[in-house]
């Protein structure tokens, strides 16, 4: 039996009781008992790093991901939905380095990897425990916690070793030294792509450094550069061999320098200062050698350091046209030296700065100082010795770790790489694959960075992440790469269950040439290689579920946010592609990133936004949910959270919805006490209904299911929840409002029964398409007014959950379009005439003699007229006229300029032309409407120029009327106006 509605709602109470009910009955996974059977729908849950809990970000992404999940299984799908963990790497590392102390590899020594690992793994535990009873569960996502994958698991990692092997075997795999984005807090390289994600504007030192040539040291190349810390490991100079450089006299302190002519303003401020010499293009520089800065690598000029070298990479946008070759420490100069044999590819590196980024012994003067900490001391020292020319402070972009927010430097290490550039082709062919929303990210973001996309560096040298099964001799001529346990077991005669570090670090394989025993290399993979492994390492493919896994890959679906497109989307990519040829999903929605008030990004430090779980306590997980899927963060841009915004959710959607259906139960218990009549709801047996206004929101119900069904399928939530929103307010403000008499009996018990069923009928359509969007308000709503719904109306075996129900079929019979149309137009009359009552502080209660109503097309008059009853009784008027007429009632066109538009074109002529354009006349901007063009003072205008704007002249016999227009005006539209006599 149907319970009685309270006349106010808690809304996070009532949450709480529909989680105990969904726990207690165990809907989700009755949920996906029930489907088990139907057609498969594939997603992959993205995995977060389990070093924190939730913040709006993840809400955010994961509201998304249950959004369309439920969706589709509401369309009849089976939807897997199993949560991920990404458990290894850096973000897990980082904070037990913090928590214990740990500053550098000696300290994980001390500690051993077994110890160290070990509270790694706790951490993981910990977090991934609190998520699951956290905001995820109360937010209303069904997902499974139970069935989940972590990146830690033996099985997971022995899939991830099997996708290396692929690698290896088609040749994808090197070891390489190169210059790569180094993290000194982390201890360990970066790819490419990590060092993208957190670019900040800094100030570093500036300076300009002299180098004597040794033919003549009163002549000095000057070079630039903002890393001084790089300073002590020159190795040679660069020009550019086609510019011009000058041999130039400072005239203040009378030395003479070499630089490029076009910088000479990165030293001189005024032509005054300076003598040129002399000018002859870079190549004549070529091989010059110069007074090395500090003598710590003085002997590599046997092998031809510390001379002028050429390359075209030297620009003339900054600097002194002289650049500074560190090649260790810079991509660039790496390649540079190289080239000109100062350095071979397998040579020791002359790199003096360890993991920590400290200075070692090499470099006396500074050793033990971490390199940015010593730019000022090399600054000093440079001052000392003469060799500082200028020193100043420069604001630029540069990359800071993602993980530890610290800044990082360049520096050439041994690495492992993948080999990404040789397929971009097949990368860019595989992301046209798959539909992105928005469209544009696929598109430009991330087609753009695939287009650049670099080799891949996939190791790391830490401890806590799955190691790399390459075991390799002392001088890495002979190597194994091993892809399963089995294999692991075969070769090493060691059974292992577990393939961290401390488990395998100490196997060994017999060498087949000879060469004593292979050891594996220390080495673990990025994390980023695991979560990119995910859609295979999540069902042990290929050791199990081989043909689970390929009749379902690629994913249907995945939803992140738009950090993403250099993070998964583009490893999930590279992999998929380098092993099966084939993008790793077909639809994609990226969401923008949720900020704090103020535009700034969201700081636990700051404390700048307000805590999630509050937000929930507050107002109920369904009222922010609704709150970020209807805004800007659904198509990619950014949302500034504001808590009113929340707030207003409850007051403009849930609080109206909720006294709709509160409504209609108080009036089915009505007329079941008071006329001994029982309401039943039978959507297969549902009659048509005679009134207007039932068939009006019938129609606009089926209209907004097809368009909903449309839009859900395109994955465009950004179009859908606008409209269902919409929906609330047509619903309460305009058919419980214009039919309350109906719905209480006032015109008798047909038609009351005929307005409950409709209602009825709306308010369960409306609830079943909200599911995905608000679970626990529907499930509310269900499970009292299920009790009103025949039984044998509902096709699912188990109706207990709103949840098990599948989305209403669209009844195209109750689409009437010309009654939609008819209806808005209605609308808009009520709207206008309420505007001239605010306008005029006239109160509903006050009649009014008349209201007119304007329009160019005799058809819309006749919609309007045919619910002239609801727009006299909602305006409180006496009499409703209509006319096609606007110059009987003083209604003329007046038209301004585009300011932006005209003002840059038409410059001085401008102000002439806008006076002539106010003195055009309302029939002289009428045949402007049907042309699209008009000439004034000599210059053509078009529809583009002008901004067309109706005006009420009270001078043409109305004056006794106050008029207002539904709209500006469209040139290929017909207006609506409405007059109303203010006379009571």
């Amino acid at each position: 039996m149907v319970e009685s509605v309270p006349e106010t709602i808690k809304f996070p109470s009532e949450e709480e009781k529909i989680l105990h009910f969904w726990n207690e009955k165990d809907c989700f996974q009755e949920c996906l008992k029930q489907s088990k059977n139907r057609p498969r729908y594939t997603f992959y849950d993205g995995p977060p790093f389990a070093t924190g809990l939730p913040h709006y970000g993840h809400i955010l992404a994961g509201t998304i991901k249950d959004i369309v999940t439920r969706f589709y299984h509401q369309s009849g799908f089976y939807v897997d939905r199993r949560f991920g963990w990404d458990c290894h790497g850096l973000p897990v590392e980082y904070e037990i380095d913090k928590t214990l102390g740990i500053k550098g590899p000696e300290d994980v020594a001390k500690m051993g990897i077994a110890e160290y690992n070990k509270q790694c793994r706790s951490i993981v535990m910990r977090y991934s425990n609190e998520w699951e009873v956290s905001p995820v569960y109360r937010m209303g996502r069904w997902i499974d916690f139970k069935n989940d994958y972590k990146t830690l698991y033996p099985w997971f990692m022995e899939t991830v070793w099997w996708v290396f092997k692929q690698l290896y075997d088609k040749g994808l795999v090197y070891r390489g030294v190169k210059v790569m984005p180094f993290s000194t807090a982390c201890n360990t390289p970066l790819s490419n792509f990590e060092a993208h994600q957190n670019y900040k504007d800094v100030q570093d030192p500036s300076v300009i450094v002299n180098f004597p040539l040794v033919e003549n040291e009163d002549v000095a190349l000057i070079a630039w550069t903002t890393t001084p810390w790089t300073l002590p490991s020159n190795l040679a100079l660069c020009v550019n061999p086609e510019l011009l450089y000058v041999k130039v006299k400072d005239n203040t302190t009378n030395k003479t320098y070499i630089m490029m002519e076009a910088r000479l303003g990165a030293l001189f401020k005024s032509e005054s200062e300076y003598t040129i010499l002399d000018k002859f293009p870079g190549k004549t520089l070529k091989g010059k050698k110069y007074k090395p800065l500090f003598q710590y690598f003085a002997k590599c000029s046997e092998k031809g350091a510390f001379q002028v070298l050429t390359d075209n990479y030297v620009k003339e946008e900054e600097g002194t046209g002289v650049v500074h070759q560190a090649p260790y420490f810079g991509a660039d100069d790496y390649r540079v030296c190289t080239e000109y044999k100062i350095i071979q590819k397998d040579q020791t590196p002359i790199c003096p700065v360890d993991a920590s980024g400290c200075f070692t012994s090499e470099v006396t003067d500074f050793v033990g100082q971490y390199v940015k900490d010593a730019d000022k001391n090399i600054i000093k020292w440079l001052k000392e010795n003469s060799r500082l020319v200028n020193s100043s402070s420069y604001k630029h972009n540069y990359p800071f770790c993602w993980r530890s927010d610290t800044p990082l430097i360049y520096k050439a290490v041994p690495s492992w790489f993948v080999r990404v550039e040789h397929m971009v082709e097949n990368l860019l062919d595989n992301n046209g694959k798959c539909y992105w929303v928005p469209e544009f990210v696929g598109e430009k973001r991330f087609g753009n960075w695939l287009r650049d996309a670099r080799d891949w560096a996939i190791s790391r040298n830490r401890y806590w992440g799955t190691p790399i099964p390459i075991w390799v001799s002392e001088d890495f001529e002979e190597v194994v790469c091993i892809g399963s346990m089995a294999e692991l077991e075969e070769l090493t005669g060691i059974k292992v269950t577990d393939l961290h570090r401390e488990n395998i670090d100490n196997l060994t394989i017999p060498s087949r040439r000879g060469k004593g025993v292979l050891r594996r290399i220390e080495e673990v993979f990025d994390c980023w290689f695991e979560s990119g492994s995910m859609p295979y390492a999540q069902v042990h493919y290929p050791f199990e579920n081989r043909k689970e896994f390929e009749d379902s890959f690629p994913a249907d679906f995945i939803a992140e946010g738009i950090d993403q497109t250099r993070g998964w989307f583009y490893t999930l990519l590279v992999l998929s592609t380098a092993l099966f040829g084939k993008p790793p999903f077909k639809n994609v929605i990226v969401n923008g990133l949720v900020l704090a008030s103020d535009g700034q990004k969201m700081s636990k430090r700051k404390k700048n936004y307000p805590d999630p779980g509050l937000i929930v306590q507050n107002y109920g997980a369904d009222a922010l949910r609704l709150y970020l899927i209807n805004s800007p963060v659904v198509r990619a841009e950014n949302l500034r959270f504001k808590e009113e915004g929340v707030r207003d959710v409850l007051k403009d959607v849930f609080l109206p919805w909720y006294n709709a259906y509160r409504f209609l139960v108080q009036n089915v218990q009505r007329l079941q006490k008071e006329e001994n009549t029982h309401f039943l709801y039978n959507e297969n047996t549902a009659k048509k209904s005679d009134n207007i206004m039932d068939k009006w929101i019938q129609s606009f119900t089926q209209s907004l299911i097809q368009f909903f069904k449309a839009e859900m399928n395109a994955y465009r939530l950004y179009t859908v929840v606008p409209r269902l929103v919409k929906f609330v307010d047509m619903l309460t403000n305009w058919y419980v409002r214009t039919n309350r008499r109906r719905l209480k009996g006032e015109s008798g018990t047909e038609d009351c029964l005929w307005a409950l069923e409709t209602l009825f009928s709306v308010l369960f359509s409306m609830c079943r398409l909200m599911a995905p969007f608000t679970p626990f308000i529907t499930e509310m709503m269900y499970q009292n007014l299920r009790h009103l719904i025949d039984p044998a109306s509902v096709e699912e075996k188990d109706n207990s959950s709103i949840h098990y129900l599948m989305l209403p079929q669209v009844r195209e019979n109750l689409i009437d379009k010309r009654i939609e149309g008819a209806v808005s137009r209605m609308q808009s009359v009520i709207e206008l005439g309420r505007v001239i009552r605010d306008r005029k502080t006239l109160p509903v209660k006050y009649p009014l003699k008349e209201v007119v109503v304007i329009h160019q097309d005799p058809e819309a008059l006749k919609d309007i007229e045919s619910l002239q009853k609801y727009i006299l009784e909602e305006l409180n008027v006496r009499q409703l006229t209509l006319s096609t007429d606007k110059d009987k009632y003083g209604i003329r066109l007046r038209a301004e300029p585009d300011h932006m538009v005209l003002g840059k074109r038409l410059k001085g002529a401008f102000k002439a032309v806008t006076a002539s354009i106010k003195e055009l006349t309302s029939e002289q901007l009428e045949a402007f409407q049907k042309k699209g063009s008009i000439v004034v003072d000599g210059h053509e205008l078009h529809e583009e120029d002008l901004r067309l704007m109706y005006t009420f002249d009270q001078s043409s016999g109305s004056a006794q009327y106050e008029a207002h227009s539904d709209a500006q005006v469209n040139p290929v539209s017909c207006n609506l106006f409405a007059l109303a006599n203010c006379r009571c």
